[in-house]
């Protein structure tokens, strides 16, 4: 049975994903300095003006209007930036949840993998993030005359059962400088974006700057909020997204930590060889540290029953938060490094929900057994 998948990505200097940024890099100046920070920053951008918004509990010293400037340099951004803040510390009833090792809030995550060489992801998806983080290379080493910061990208693919068969239509909307016409960028985007990425670009419709032009970009053209793309944070629609988004949120915030746990056992069941795909999904009470329900789909693909399986799952990993922190290191990580081209499949970034190999080893020596 065929069926059509659509996966989307944005680009560094989407207004949106500018904000994750900045969000994420207060996030990992505050870890830097004091491992139990607890954070939740949002921030929101429009021209040239930021607004940081939110709570920190820590006893880091950061400058947070010097690290949105900094994060909005790096991606491309150059102008005078305006930076407000309205910050207070975590509300005293969350942080009592906290404390005794509960869940930072209620809510419901989910993980999701499936077999191949891609990452374990959805095909189209990764293609998508592949083709901006190409192009972002290019306009930064090559193509700054040309390129702009603010793009997205989308790809539609056809498959037959679980089997990709053919990539159907690629979308390329990339900002462009001033005076720049799309005859000037689309051999740029063919032949050292596409054809690097696929080597056979036959039948595949390819849209680039579909309007006919894309100059005024960024903030200018968009507000930007942080949390607004977590569907191309996580599976691109493929599979199932939680409740809440992940940046700016320190790793008491079960809406980044289980996620990421989630991933980690679905891709261990994968790369064990136990199931084709497998989606796992879990939620919490606030203030509990036990999960009120944890579930596994396996879509009919798993060497057992789904039943058994999550008899497995929970004898071999771990949900409660203070576990999955201490776990996946979780207190360490890079999350500015995350907040573009996806938080799953990043296993250019060796992140530890990405790295299930010994894991993998575990169940499949046990079941051998």
């Amino acid at each position: 049975m065929e069926k059509i998948v659509t996966c989307e990505s944005a680009f560094r200097g989407h207004p949106d994903k500018v904000c994750d940024q900045i969000s994420d890099a207060i996030l990992d100046a505050c870890l830097r300095q004091d491992k139990n920070s607890r954070v939740a920053v949002e921030c929101a951008i429009k021209n040239n003006e930021v607004w940081l918004f939110g709570e920190i509990t820590t006893n880091a010293v950061i400058n947070c209007s010097l690290i949105a400037k900094r994060v909005l340099k790096d991606i491309g951004y150059t102008d005078s930036f305006i930076v407000r803040e309205t910050i207070s510390t975590q509300s005293s009833d969350i942080a009592l949840g906290v404390d005794k090792a509960g869940a930072g809030d209620q809510g419901m995550m989910y993980g999701y993998a499936e077999e191949n060489k891609y990452c374990s992801m959805p095909i189209p998806l990764m293609l998508a993030h592949d083709i901006g983080k190409r192009i972002e290379v290019l306009r930064k080493t090559k193509y700054a005359h040309l390129f702009g910061p603010d793009g997205k990208c989308q790809v539609t693919a056809t498959y037959d059962f679980d089997k990709l068969i053919k990539i159907n239509t690629i979308i390329v909307s990339a900002q462009t400088i001033e005076g720049v016409s799309i005859e000037d960028i689309k051999p740029i985007i063919i032949y050292e974006v596409l054809e690097t990425l696929l080597n056979d670009l036959v039948g595949i419709e390819i849209l680039i700057n579909p309007t006919g032009a894309f100059v005024k970009g960024g903030p200018y053209a968009d507000a930007g909020l942080t949390g607004r793309k977590i569907i191309v944070d996580t599976y691109g629609g493929v599979a199932h997204h939680g409740g809440g988004a992940f940046s700016g949120k320190d790793p008491s915030k079960v809406d980044r930590s289980a996620a990421y746990y989630c991933r980690y056992v679905a891709k261990s069941i994968v790369t064990a060889g136990l199931a084709k795909k497998c989606e796992i999904g879990v939620s919490y009470s606030i203030g509990v540290a036990e999960p009120t329900s944890i579930s596994v789909d396996t879509f009919g693909t798993a060497k057992m029953s789904d039943e058994k399986l999550k008899d497995i799952i929970l004898k071999h990993f771990d949900f409660r938060p203070q576990s999955i922190i201490k776990e996946l290191h979780l207190r360490d990580v890079n999350y500015e490094a995350l907040a573009s081209y996806g938080q799953i499949g990043r296993e250019e970034l060796k992140v530890p929900w990405e790295c299930v190999d010994e894991k993998a080893k575990e169940i499949s020596a046990v079941q051998k057994a």
